[in-house]
């Protein structure tokens, strides 16, 4: 059978594209197959933990209360000495009644004339006394008798007075403290014991320290949160780790004009008297708090169209979870609906999941 010319060039073009076809057929035979691409993310269990809803603020120290004693005669200054015979210095531990300093000399003798008024009233009692027998035995009128006590009166008077005066000589402390300030110069030198002094020079200054009083300012909304009674803790800079707790215990009824804020007064407690007046510290008020609720990373939530989601793992896909927030800090957050605390949840990578998105867990 002859074929045509025609004819015979369609034939050789068909088996010219049957073989490319088995050329090509074995090539793909080599060809490994295509990977899909799976997002790489870390992943961490969902637990349970304490939160809190607190509001952090600065402040300063102070004292709860504050004595300050003043020479009130005048005379030679001398300090009292503790029980061990040491001087008093500043930050002495004292006792309430304790001798804190004292005038000596002839000044203060002659200011309180203890001596001669205690004498000047024993004559007057005994010739009270004389008297009143000769008043009973109708020796003597009733008008010279009423001159006679009025006599012993006045000598009581002019003794008690010298009592007090004496007694002011003595500055003792009405209150258990420390001693914050003793007995120094204008220019802020300690006095020496026998030095003279005058009238109305502070002695003394002394605070209890077991507690201090923090002054906090807040802002409008925060206000609103905040209660007397509500636990405080309490950081400085200087005691890296260490809180001490408080409480609040009032707000100012009015606005500082100045800073735009309200004061707020926390009362603190001093173990060991760490703190002193006068520092600066950080607090955190304690609004509310709840245990052992779920709990996830902070960075774990994100947002999608307005709410707050987490992606949860199932076998190698990221799950959509829409969740509910309540209490956390800056560090974790509380979940009250949408996830339970056995699921486990994308902590890092999520930010181009979408639901159902492959997934492979890596560790950093």
């Amino acid at each position: 059978m002859s074929i045509s010319y025609p004819e015979r060039r369609t034939y050789r073009g068909l088996l010219l594209l049957i073989g490319v076809s088995l050329i090509a057929g074995c090539g793909d035979t080599n060809r490994p197959p295509p990977v899909e691409f799976r997002i790489p993310v870390e992943v961490a269990d969902v637990t349970t933990s304490n939160v809190e809803d607190l509001i952090s603020t600065t402040g300063t120290l102070r004292t709860r209360a504050l004595v300050s004693l003043q020479v009130e005669t005048p005379g030679r200054l001398e300090i009292a000495r503790d029980a061990n015979g040491e001087r008093l210095v500043e930050g002495s531990v004292v006792k309430s009644g304790q001798l804190i300093a004292e005038t000596t000399g002839e000044d203060a003798r002659l200011a309180a004339r203890l001596s001669a008024s205690r004498q000047n009233l024993e004559a007057f009692r005994q010739e009270l006394s004389r008297r009143e027998q000769l008043f009973r035995d109708e020796l003597i009128a009733e008008e010279e008798m009423s001159r006679t006590r009025a006599n012993y009166e006045n000598a009581l008077h002019e003794y008690e007075s010298s009592v007090r005066t004496s007694t002011l000589a003595r500055a003792t402390t009405p209150i258990d403290g420390v001693v914050l300030y003793l007995a120094r110069t204008n220019d802020g030198q300690p006095i020496g014991d026998g030095q003279k002094v005058n009238s109305g020079l502070e002695v003394a200054r002394i605070a209890p320290m077991d507690t201090l009083i923090a002054d906090l300012d807040l802002v409008g909304p925060e206000l609103a949160k905040v209660r007397p009674g509500q636990p405080v803790r309490i950081r400085h800079y200087a005691f890296d780790g260490v809180s001490m707790t408080g409480r609040v215990l009032r707000l100012s009824p009015t606005l500082d004009p100045g800073t735009h804020t309200f004061r707020v007064e926390v009362e603190v407690d001093n173990p060991g008297r760490l703190l002193k007046p006068g520092m600066f510290v950080q607090a955190s008020i304690i609004v509310e708090s709840r245990d052992g609720v779920i709990v996830v990373p902070r960075e774990a939530v994100t947002q999608r169209a307005g709410r707050s989601v987490v992606f949860s793992i199932d076998g190698q896909r990221a799950r959509r979870r829409f969740v509910t927030l309540g209490l956390g800090s800056d560090d974790i957050v509380e979940v009250t609906d949408g996830i339970a605390q056995t699921d486990r949840i994308v902590i890092r990578g999520l930010e181009t999941l979408t639901d159902d998105t492959r997934v492979r867990e890596i560790s950093l």
